[in-house]
């Protein structure tokens, strides 16, 4: 393949995977190489990335500003439908990979490279995830897999090749986990984290205080919605992008979106990650009490037997996929009532819903209410001894165990 490669553009991120992999398809395929860099939220860590793309051999260097898009049309429709892969992860990194890949196929074909070039290892689910946009979006292109094909068997194997070439990286032998951060979470995975009996260090984490260390004193937001998208903290509105960053540094300097899980890649292996997702917890809680008082039983029960599948998509990389369309067509639908507000109390690592409320709430605190008010017309409380009465037909004996 490598005779018919001529210009490939590669997935950069500056670190020290993807700065190999920039010299490293220079060598081998003696093309040149286009450096991609979406931009989802990594802040600090794009500073000076041209630069060092084309010191390393880059003809050139995209960079393109993903965060609106990104929290827009993935994070968002992800909070709607309350997604949780295996009941714990709030998907950060596989919400991401969808619109890298769209925009990498964009990029691709506006810089005239007839390849792409990604930096997910042969064992993880990036590869999937990428791969599976590439083919949905840009079949024509030809995919380069450098972790499935050369020779470096580790990241030390890759430090070393760095050294070689005077390639410039941030890993060290001392510090070699893998960090991926964007503008909903920051996972870490690999080196010291690989046994899942070694706790986390302290000193690993950015976006999150540790509980002992946050306030003394607890916080409250208000998180306003709209047909089930965040559109407000404490009345005041935000865009998507400024919203989940402004409830990322409330949540975060108390301590919330920790999670520490073992999980079950798609490629078959179990895998340990430990993640720091503040904003995007506090938004899912959020959420879920606004639908408490909006959204119509039967829906939410149906929307609920739709999550793990749709949750499942999403990890295993087919969001540009038919079944996709239909369960986000779904979702959106059951979201047209969900408008109003949840008071959320942060504290010390802990989360609660302390209110919520809407102008379009399905809850009558007459009907509830243990008083008589309201309930002459509406709900006649003799009525439930038929219900029961009928719900209990088929049970007639069913838990009779022979004992008298």
């Amino acid at each position: 393949m490598s005779g018919d490669v001529k210009r490939v553009c590669l997935a950069y991120s500056g670190g020290l995977d993807t700065s190999v992999i920039l010299r490293w398809l220079i060598e081998t395929y003696d093309c040149e190489v286009v450096a991609y860099c979406a931009d989802v939220g990594q802040e600090e860590e794009l500073s000076g990335l041209p630069d060092k793309a084309r010191a390393s051999g880059a003809v050139d260097c995209v960079i393109r500003d993903l965060r609106e898009e990104f929290t827009r049309d993935y994070v968002f429709p992800a909070i709607q439908a309350n997604a949780l892969y295996e009941g714990t992860y709030l998907l950060g990194t596989a919400l991401a990979r969808p619109v890298i890949g769209k925009h990498h196929v964009h990029v691709a074909r506006e810089t005239g490279c007839d390849a792409v070039a990604h930096g997910a290892t042969g064992k993880g689910n990036d590869q999937v995830r990428f791969e599976l946009a590439y083919r949905a979006l840009g079949p024509e292109l030809a995919v380069i897999a450098p972790w499935r094909e050369w020779d470096l068997r580790s990241r030390t194997d890759c430090m070393a090749y760095a050294q070689k070439y005077e390639i410039p990286v941030t890993a060290t032998v001392d510090k070699p986990y893998s960090m991926d951060r964007n503008l909903l979470h920051i996972s870490f995975e690999g080196g010291v984290l690989e046994d899942p009996w070694n706790a986390p260090d302290e000193s690993m984490f950015v976006m999150t205080k540790s509980p002992e260390d946050a306030p003394d004193t607890p916080a409250e937001v208000i998180v306003g919605f709209e047909q089930g998208n965040a559109v407000s903290i404490d009345g005041k509105p935000l865009g998507p992008a400024a919203l989940l960053g402004r409830l990322n540094q409330i949540a975060g300097a108390h301590g919330i979106g920790r999670v520490d899980m073992v999980e079950n890649r798609f490629v078959g292996l179990k895998s340990r990650g430990v993640y720091e997702t503040p904003g995007g917890t506090v938004l899912h809680a959020a959420h879920r009490a606004v639908e408490s008082i909006t959204l119509d039983r039967e829906v939410m029960h149906e929307r609920d037997r739709l999550m793990p599948r749709f949750a499942e998509l999403i990890y295993n990389g087919f969001w540009f996929s038919p079944e996709m369309d239909f369960m986000r067509a779904a979702i959106e639908s059951s979201q047209r009532n969900v408008t109003g507000e949840a008071r959320v109390r942060l504290f010390k690592g802990g989360l609660q819903i302390t209110g919520r409320r809407s102008p379009v709430s399905l809850y009558s605190e007459a009907l509830s209410s243990f008083e008589d008010a309201g309930e002459a017309d509406t709900y006649i409380q003799a009525d439930a001894t038929g219900f029961i009465r009928l719900q209990g037909l088929r049970l007639a004996g069913a838990g009779d165990d022979g004992k008298s």
